[in-house]
Protein backbone atom coordinates (compact mmCIF):
# COMPACT_ATOMS: atom_id res chain seq x y z
CA UNK A 1 0.00 0.00 0.00
CA UNK A 2 1.08 3.69 -1.15
CA UNK A 3 -0.08 7.13 -0.35
CA UNK A 4 -2.87 5.20 1.78
CA UNK A 5 -4.21 3.24 -1.13
CA UNK A 6 -3.55 -0.48 -2.51
CA UNK A 7 -1.97 -1.08 -5.25
CA UNK A 8 -3.65 -3.09 -8.11
CA UNK A 9 -1.92 -4.82 -11.28
CA UNK A 10 -3.86 -5.79 -14.43
CA UNK A 11 -2.72 -8.63 -16.65
CA UNK A 12 -4.43 -9.29 -19.96
CA UNK A 13 -5.62 -6.17 -21.55
CA UNK A 14 -8.38 -7.77 -23.76
CA UNK A 15 -11.97 -6.25 -23.84
CA UNK A 16 -12.99 -7.26 -19.92
CA UNK A 17 -9.60 -5.36 -18.77
CA UNK A 18 -11.51 -2.25 -19.22
CA UNK A 19 -14.05 -3.13 -16.94
CA UNK A 20 -11.40 -3.70 -14.26
CA UNK A 21 -10.14 -0.62 -14.52
CA UNK A 22 -12.98 1.47 -14.81
CA UNK A 23 -13.91 -0.25 -11.31
CA UNK A 24 -10.50 0.49 -9.92
CA UNK A 25 -10.74 3.94 -11.05
CA UNK A 26 -14.31 4.41 -9.52
CA UNK A 27 -12.75 3.03 -6.12
CA UNK A 28 -9.51 5.33 -6.73
CA UNK A 29 -9.74 6.85 -3.29
CA UNK A 30 -8.73 3.70 -2.11
CA UNK A 31 -7.08 1.45 -4.89
CA UNK A 32 -5.07 2.67 -7.95
CA UNK A 33 -3.93 0.67 -11.08
CA UNK A 34 0.19 0.40 -10.55
CA UNK A 35 1.24 -1.95 -13.53
CA UNK A 36 0.30 -3.80 -16.61
CA UNK A 37 1.04 -6.59 -18.14
CA UNK A 38 0.16 -8.13 -21.44
CA UNK A 39 1.88 -10.50 -24.19
CA UNK A 40 1.59 -8.12 -26.51
CA UNK A 41 3.85 -4.74 -25.48
CA UNK A 42 2.09 -2.38 -27.55
CA UNK A 43 -1.46 -3.02 -26.58
CA UNK A 44 -0.16 -2.80 -22.49
CA UNK A 45 1.60 0.15 -23.55
CA UNK A 46 -1.48 1.99 -24.72
CA UNK A 47 -3.84 0.43 -22.01
CA UNK A 48 -1.34 1.95 -19.43
CA UNK A 49 -1.19 4.98 -20.85
CA UNK A 50 -5.11 5.03 -21.37
CA UNK A 51 -6.15 4.06 -18.07
CA UNK A 52 -3.09 6.25 -16.11
CA UNK A 53 -1.23 2.77 -15.02
CA UNK A 54 2.11 3.62 -13.65
CA UNK A 55 4.22 0.63 -15.00
CA UNK A 56 4.26 -1.88 -17.67
CA UNK A 57 6.19 -5.03 -16.89
CA UNK A 58 7.04 -7.54 -19.81
CA UNK A 59 6.12 -10.63 -17.75
CA UNK A 60 3.73 -11.81 -14.49
CA UNK A 61 7.18 -12.57 -13.10
CA UNK A 62 8.66 -9.32 -13.07
CA UNK A 63 5.75 -7.78 -12.09
CA UNK A 64 6.15 -10.33 -8.67
CA UNK A 65 9.78 -9.37 -8.93
CA UNK A 66 8.46 -5.53 -7.70
CA UNK A 67 7.05 -6.83 -4.62
CA UNK A 68 4.99 -4.07 -4.59
CA UNK A 69 1.44 -5.34 -5.71
CA UNK A 70 -1.04 -5.94 -3.58
CA UNK A 71 -3.55 -7.24 -5.69
CA UNK A 72 -3.73 -8.58 -9.50
CA UNK A 73 -6.26 -8.85 -11.84
CA UNK A 74 -6.31 -11.67 -14.14
CA UNK A 75 -7.87 -10.63 -17.75
CA UNK A 76 -6.11 -13.14 -19.92
CA UNK A 77 -8.20 -16.34 -21.58
CA UNK A 78 -9.20 -18.36 -19.54
CA UNK A 79 -6.22 -21.22 -20.35
CA UNK A 80 -3.50 -19.01 -19.08
CA UNK A 81 -5.99 -17.89 -15.49
CA UNK A 82 -4.56 -21.50 -13.33
CA UNK A 83 -0.48 -21.25 -14.20
CA UNK A 84 -0.95 -17.46 -13.71
CA UNK A 85 -2.69 -17.09 -10.56
CA UNK A 86 -0.50 -19.68 -9.22
CA UNK A 87 2.52 -17.71 -10.16
CA UNK A 88 1.05 -14.49 -8.09
CA UNK A 89 0.13 -16.90 -5.04
CA UNK A 90 3.06 -18.84 -4.50
CA UNK A 91 4.89 -15.00 -4.95
CA UNK A 92 2.13 -14.12 -1.82
CA UNK A 93 -0.20 -11.65 -4.06
CA UNK A 94 -4.06 -12.14 -3.60
CA UNK A 95 -5.87 -12.56 -7.10
CA UNK A 96 -8.85 -11.69 -8.62
CA UNK A 97 -9.35 -14.15 -11.71
CA UNK A 98 -11.79 -13.60 -14.11
CA UNK A 99 -14.24 -16.08 -14.81
CA UNK A 100 -13.74 -18.87 -15.33
CA UNK A 101 -11.22 -19.52 -13.06
CA UNK A 102 -9.95 -22.21 -14.21
CA UNK A 103 -10.20 -25.00 -16.89
CA UNK A 104 -11.19 -27.80 -14.42
CA UNK A 105 -12.00 -28.76 -10.98
CA UNK A 106 -8.68 -30.23 -10.74
CA UNK A 107 -6.74 -26.57 -11.71
CA UNK A 108 -8.43 -24.91 -9.52
CA UNK A 109 -8.09 -27.36 -6.03
CA UNK A 110 -4.63 -26.67 -7.53
CA UNK A 111 -5.30 -22.88 -6.71
CA UNK A 112 -7.04 -23.16 -3.27
CA UNK A 113 -4.18 -25.69 -1.83
CA UNK A 114 -1.85 -22.89 -3.22
CA UNK A 115 -3.41 -19.44 -1.71
CA UNK A 116 -3.18 -21.89 1.59
CA UNK A 117 0.20 -22.63 1.45
CA UNK A 118 1.44 -19.04 0.26
CA UNK A 119 -1.03 -16.79 2.90
CA UNK A 120 -2.13 -15.19 0.30
CA UNK A 121 -5.95 -14.94 -0.98
CA UNK A 122 -7.81 -16.29 -4.39
CA UNK A 123 -11.35 -14.66 -5.37
CA UNK A 124 -13.27 -14.95 -8.47
CA UNK A 125 -15.04 -12.04 -10.84
CA UNK A 126 -18.64 -12.93 -10.13
CA UNK A 127 -19.15 -9.35 -10.41
CA UNK A 128 -23.57 -9.75 -10.55
CA UNK A 129 -23.40 -11.67 -6.77
CA UNK A 130 -22.58 -7.76 -5.90
CA UNK A 131 -26.06 -5.88 -7.20
CA UNK A 132 -28.17 -3.94 -5.12
CA UNK A 133 -31.05 -6.27 -5.87
CA UNK A 134 -29.57 -10.12 -5.48
CA UNK A 135 -28.01 -8.39 -2.17
CA UNK A 136 -31.67 -6.95 -0.87
CA UNK A 137 -32.87 -10.75 -2.31
CA UNK A 138 -30.69 -12.73 0.21
CA UNK A 139 -31.06 -10.75 2.90
CA UNK A 140 -34.81 -11.13 2.74
CA UNK A 141 -34.48 -14.38 2.17
CA UNK A 142 -32.31 -15.48 4.97
CA UNK A 143 -34.46 -13.01 7.52
CA UNK A 144 -37.31 -15.60 6.05
CA UNK A 145 -39.26 -12.59 4.49
CA UNK A 146 -40.02 -14.49 1.33
CA UNK A 147 -41.26 -18.00 3.09
CA UNK A 148 -39.85 -21.13 1.58
CA UNK A 149 -37.94 -20.98 -2.07
CA UNK A 150 -40.01 -23.30 -4.04
CA UNK A 151 -38.97 -23.25 -7.56
CA UNK A 152 -36.61 -21.01 -9.65
CA UNK A 153 -35.49 -20.74 -13.66
CA UNK A 154 -32.25 -19.28 -15.00
CA UNK A 155 -31.91 -18.70 -18.60
CA UNK A 156 -28.89 -16.84 -20.16
CA UNK A 157 -29.85 -16.63 -23.62
CA UNK A 158 -27.37 -14.84 -25.93
CA UNK A 159 -26.23 -14.88 -29.12
CA UNK A 160 -22.86 -14.78 -30.77
CA UNK A 161 -22.31 -15.88 -34.09
CA UNK A 162 -19.70 -17.86 -36.26
CA UNK A 163 -16.94 -14.48 -36.33
CA UNK A 164 -17.00 -14.19 -32.65
CA UNK A 165 -15.40 -17.67 -32.85
CA UNK A 166 -12.66 -17.36 -34.72
CA UNK A 167 -10.91 -15.47 -31.74
CA UNK A 168 -8.30 -19.17 -31.63
CA UNK A 169 -9.06 -19.44 -27.87
CA UNK A 170 -12.85 -19.77 -28.15
CA UNK A 171 -14.85 -22.65 -28.67
CA UNK A 172 -12.38 -25.49 -27.66
CA UNK A 173 -11.78 -27.83 -24.40
CA UNK A 174 -8.73 -27.65 -24.16
CA UNK A 175 -8.26 -23.27 -24.18
CA UNK A 176 -11.63 -22.28 -23.01
CA UNK A 177 -12.87 -24.85 -21.00
CA UNK A 178 -16.18 -25.47 -22.31
CA UNK A 179 -18.87 -23.57 -24.02
CA UNK A 180 -21.85 -21.65 -22.57
CA UNK A 181 -22.20 -23.26 -19.70
CA UNK A 182 -18.76 -22.34 -19.00
CA UNK A 183 -18.27 -18.78 -20.23
CA UNK A 184 -21.62 -16.97 -20.69
CA UNK A 185 -24.12 -18.77 -18.43
CA UNK A 186 -21.91 -19.19 -15.39
CA UNK A 187 -22.70 -15.49 -14.41
CA UNK A 188 -26.38 -16.22 -13.96
CA UNK A 189 -26.46 -19.70 -12.30
CA UNK A 190 -23.23 -18.49 -9.63
CA UNK A 191 -26.21 -15.32 -8.72
CA UNK A 192 -28.87 -18.28 -8.50
CA UNK A 193 -26.77 -20.95 -6.09
CA UNK A 194 -25.36 -17.58 -4.21
CA UNK A 195 -29.22 -17.10 -3.54
CA UNK A 196 -30.55 -20.74 -3.40
CA UNK A 197 -27.70 -21.93 -1.80
CA UNK A 198 -25.99 -25.55 -2.15
CA UNK A 199 -26.84 -28.02 -5.26
CA UNK A 200 -27.53 -31.37 -4.34
CA UNK A 201 -28.25 -33.04 -7.98
CA UNK A 202 -28.38 -32.38 -11.99
CA UNK A 203 -29.67 -33.61 -14.75
CA UNK A 204 -28.58 -31.95 -18.02
CA UNK A 205 -28.46 -32.07 -21.47
CA UNK A 206 -26.09 -30.17 -24.20
CA UNK A 207 -25.85 -30.07 -27.40
CA UNK A 208 -23.79 -28.29 -30.70
CA UNK A 209 -26.37 -26.99 -32.87
CA UNK A 210 -25.36 -24.86 -34.89
CA UNK A 211 -21.45 -23.08 -34.14
CA UNK A 212 -18.17 -24.31 -34.99
CA UNK A 213 -16.56 -25.18 -31.94
CA UNK A 214 -15.94 -28.36 -30.35
CA UNK A 215 -17.56 -27.24 -27.38
CA UNK A 216 -21.08 -27.31 -26.60
CA UNK A 217 -23.46 -23.90 -27.65
CA UNK A 218 -26.53 -25.03 -25.64
CA UNK A 219 -27.42 -26.62 -22.31
CA UNK A 220 -30.09 -27.11 -20.33
CA UNK A 221 -30.44 -28.52 -16.39
CA UNK A 222 -32.45 -29.40 -13.99
CA UNK A 223 -31.25 -29.02 -10.53
CA UNK A 224 -32.40 -29.73 -6.94
CA UNK A 225 -31.15 -27.83 -4.21
CA UNK A 226 -30.49 -29.32 -0.45
CA UNK A 227 -33.03 -26.66 0.68
CA UNK A 228 -35.67 -28.59 -1.35
CA UNK A 229 -36.13 -26.08 -4.41
CA UNK A 230 -35.98 -26.87 -7.99
CA UNK A 231 -34.53 -25.04 -10.67
CA UNK A 232 -34.06 -25.09 -14.70
CA UNK A 233 -31.01 -23.62 -15.91
CA UNK A 234 -30.60 -23.07 -19.50
CA UNK A 235 -27.02 -21.45 -21.09
CA UNK A 236 -27.53 -20.91 -24.95
CA UNK A 237 -25.22 -18.89 -27.90
CA UNK A 238 -27.74 -19.53 -30.34
CA UNK A 239 -30.93 -16.94 -29.06
CA UNK A 240 -31.28 -13.71 -31.17
CA UNK A 241 -33.57 -12.58 -28.63
CA UNK A 242 -30.98 -11.68 -26.04
CA UNK A 243 -31.58 -11.79 -22.36
CA UNK A 244 -30.24 -13.08 -19.03
CA UNK A 245 -33.23 -13.99 -16.74
CA UNK A 246 -33.51 -15.32 -13.31
CA UNK A 247 -37.04 -16.52 -11.62
CA UNK A 248 -37.16 -16.91 -8.17
CA UNK A 249 -40.40 -18.47 -6.73
CA UNK A 250 -41.14 -18.35 -3.29
CA UNK A 251 -44.54 -19.07 -0.95
CA UNK A 252 -44.80 -15.88 -0.37
CA UNK A 253 -43.70 -13.88 -3.51
CA UNK A 254 -42.06 -14.26 -7.25
CA UNK A 255 -39.27 -12.09 -7.61
CA UNK A 256 -37.64 -11.78 -11.14
CA UNK A 257 -34.43 -10.33 -12.68
CA UNK A 258 -34.11 -9.63 -16.74
CA UNK A 259 -31.35 -7.91 -18.24
CA UNK A 260 -28.60 -8.45 -20.42
CA UNK A 261 -25.09 -7.72 -18.94
CA UNK A 262 -25.68 -5.62 -15.83
CA UNK A 263 -28.97 -4.74 -14.09
CA UNK A 264 -30.26 -2.29 -11.53
CA UNK A 265 -33.23 -1.85 -9.23
CA UNK A 266 -35.26 -1.24 -12.75
CA UNK A 267 -34.73 -4.69 -13.76
CA UNK A 268 -36.26 -6.58 -10.65
CA UNK A 269 -39.35 -7.03 -10.17
CA UNK A 270 -41.92 -8.55 -7.44
CA UNK A 271 -45.26 -10.13 -7.29
CA UNK A 272 -46.23 -10.67 -4.04
CA UNK A 273 -48.63 -13.60 -2.98
CA UNK A 274 -52.02 -12.88 -1.47
CA UNK A 275 -52.31 -11.67 1.67
CA UNK A 276 -48.05 -10.99 1.32
CA UNK A 277 -48.16 -7.09 0.00
CA UNK A 278 -46.09 -5.73 2.63
CA UNK A 279 -43.23 -7.45 0.82
CA UNK A 280 -43.16 -5.02 -1.95
CA UNK A 281 -43.12 -2.51 -0.35
CA UNK A 282 -39.90 -3.71 1.92
CA UNK A 283 -38.51 -4.95 -1.39
CA UNK A 284 -38.80 -0.48 -2.91
CA UNK A 285 -38.11 0.80 0.96
CA UNK A 286 -34.24 1.69 -0.22
CA UNK A 287 -33.86 1.91 -3.93
CA UNK A 288 -30.38 1.68 -5.16
CA UNK A 289 -29.63 3.35 -9.17
CA UNK A 290 -26.14 1.53 -9.35
CA UNK A 291 -25.66 -1.20 -12.15
CA UNK A 292 -24.39 -4.52 -11.24
CA UNK A 293 -21.01 -4.56 -12.31
CA UNK A 294 -17.27 -5.04 -11.34
CA UNK A 295 -17.06 -1.73 -9.31
CA UNK A 296 -19.41 -3.41 -6.87
CA UNK A 297 -16.93 -6.41 -6.06
CA UNK A 298 -13.84 -4.31 -5.73
CA UNK A 299 -15.26 -2.37 -3.28
CA UNK A 300 -16.16 -5.73 -1.37
CA UNK A 301 -12.54 -7.02 -1.46
CA UNK A 302 -11.38 -3.50 -0.74
CA UNK A 303 -13.51 -3.78 2.30
CA UNK A 304 -12.22 -7.59 3.50
CA UNK A 305 -9.17 -6.77 2.50
CA UNK A 306 -9.10 -3.56 5.37
CA UNK A 307 -11.01 -5.74 7.66
CA UNK A 308 -8.73 -9.10 7.52
CA UNK A 309 -11.72 -10.86 5.32
CA UNK A 310 -11.65 -13.37 3.41
CA UNK A 311 -11.93 -12.28 -0.32
CA UNK A 312 -15.32 -12.16 -1.89
CA UNK A 313 -15.97 -14.38 -3.92
CA UNK A 314 -14.10 -17.28 -1.83
CA UNK A 315 -12.49 -20.51 -2.97
CA UNK A 316 -15.49 -22.29 -1.13
CA UNK A 317 -17.97 -20.01 -3.02
CA UNK A 318 -16.20 -20.35 -6.46
CA UNK A 319 -15.60 -24.52 -6.20
CA UNK A 320 -19.39 -25.03 -5.65
CA UNK A 321 -20.16 -23.07 -9.17
CA UNK A 322 -17.42 -25.08 -11.15
CA UNK A 323 -18.54 -28.27 -9.24
CA UNK A 324 -22.04 -27.67 -10.92
CA UNK A 325 -20.52 -26.61 -14.26
CA UNK A 326 -18.52 -30.13 -14.32
CA UNK A 327 -21.90 -31.27 -12.61
CA UNK A 328 -23.35 -30.44 -16.04
CA UNK A 329 -21.20 -31.69 -18.68
CA UNK A 330 -21.00 -34.98 -16.84
CA UNK A 331 -24.67 -35.69 -16.66
CA UNK A 332 -25.12 -34.69 -20.61
CA UNK A 333 -22.32 -36.72 -21.25
CA UNK A 334 -22.99 -39.81 -19.56
CA UNK A 335 -26.71 -39.54 -19.61
CA UNK A 336 -27.11 -39.98 -15.33
CA UNK A 337 -27.90 -37.71 -12.43
CA UNK A 338 -24.56 -36.14 -10.81
CA UNK A 339 -24.87 -35.47 -7.05
CA UNK A 340 -22.69 -32.90 -5.32
CA UNK A 341 -19.39 -34.58 -4.29
CA UNK A 342 -19.52 -37.21 -7.04
CA UNK A 343 -16.86 -35.29 -9.17
CA UNK A 344 -13.76 -36.53 -6.78
CA UNK A 345 -10.13 -36.35 -7.74
CA UNK A 346 -10.18 -40.04 -10.21
CA UNK A 347 -13.68 -38.68 -12.55
CA UNK A 348 -12.34 -37.69 -15.65
CA UNK A 349 -14.73 -34.53 -15.48
CA UNK A 350 -12.47 -33.48 -12.37
CA UNK A 351 -9.71 -32.99 -15.03
CA UNK A 352 -11.47 -31.61 -18.32
CA UNK A 353 -14.94 -30.42 -18.54
CA UNK A 354 -15.54 -32.71 -21.53
CA UNK A 355 -14.30 -35.81 -19.73
CA UNK A 356 -13.89 -38.90 -21.75
CA UNK A 357 -15.42 -37.00 -24.70
CA UNK A 358 -18.40 -35.31 -25.78
CA UNK A 359 -21.11 -37.33 -28.05
CA UNK A 360 -19.65 -35.01 -30.98
CA UNK A 361 -15.90 -34.87 -31.53
CA UNK A 362 -14.41 -32.55 -34.46
CA UNK A 363 -14.67 -29.06 -35.26
CA UNK A 364 -17.33 -28.67 -38.01
CA UNK A 365 -15.77 -26.93 -40.90
CA UNK A 366 -17.38 -23.53 -41.30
Amino acid sequence: MVDGRYRAAIVGTGAVAAAHAGALRDNGDRIRLAAVVDVDAAKASAFAETWDAGTVAPTVAALMARRDIDLVHLCTPPVSHAPLALECLRAGVHVLVEKPPTLTLAELDTLIEAAAGSGAQLATVFQHRFGAGVVRLRAMAAAGELGQPMLATCDTLWYRDDDYYRMPWRGHWETEGGGPTMGHGIHQFDMLLSVLGPWEKVTAVAARRARPVETEDVSMALVTFANGAVATVVNSVLSPREVSALRFDYEHATVELSHLYGYTDDDWTVHPAPGHEDIETRWSSAPSAEKSGHAGQIAAVLDALDAGRPLPVTPADTRQTMEFVAAVYASAFTGTTIHSGQIGPDSPFATSMRGAGAPWTAVPTA
